[in-house]
């Protein structure tokens, strides 16, 4: 399908997300759900500062989806997000049967960056979201965006100013 202008208005919102949640001590990832009609209708972004690791947004997103959509407009609808799901959001994505995933940068490109800037490894494999829900459809990672977002990840990891 590949990412539109349109696509990148979202994508850079998500990354905006990811922004807000390195200023609020998190890593930086942000995500946001648009209806079928091209509506926003949820933004959130990390909040595992507290310890809760489970706090990622497209989690947040995929859960409200199953409580306020109906199955066929949680089909048509876009999640953007800065990154890449883990396998645990892709799974939820999965679950909840919602649409199209539109990512800045990749788990290829996050696990790259996390071993330049020596971060050590997270406790669950590293996998793209069609090896977790293999029907999904996938749009990334957008070069000018990824380069963003792997800046705010080198400012997470005292590579840079927050």
């Amino acid at each position: 399908m590949g990412i539109d202008d349109t696509d990148r208005i979202h994508l850079t919102r998500a990354v905006e997300l990811a922004q807000a949640a390195l200023e609020a001590g998190d890593d930086p990832f942000g995500s946001v759900l648009v209806s079928p009609q091209g509506e926003v209708l949820l933004e959130d972004h990390n909040h595992i500062g507290g310890g809760d690791h489970t706090q990622h947004p497209e989690l947040a997103i995929a859960r409200w989806a199953a409580q306020h959509l109906s199955p066929p407009d949680r089909a048509a609808s876009t999640v953007y997000t800065s990154g890449e799901h883990c396998p645990m959001c892709a799974a939820a994505h999965g679950w909840v049967g919602l649409g199209r995933i539109v990512y800045a940068s990749s788990t290829a490109q996050l696990t790259a960056w996390s071993a330049e800037l020596g971060r050590e490894p997270g406790p669950v494999a590293p996998l793209p979201i069609e090896e977790v829900v293999p029907g999904a459809v996938v749009d990334g990672p957008d070069p000018d965006l990824a380069e963003q977002v792997r800046a705010l990840h080198a400012r997470r990891a005292g590579g840079g100013p927050r």
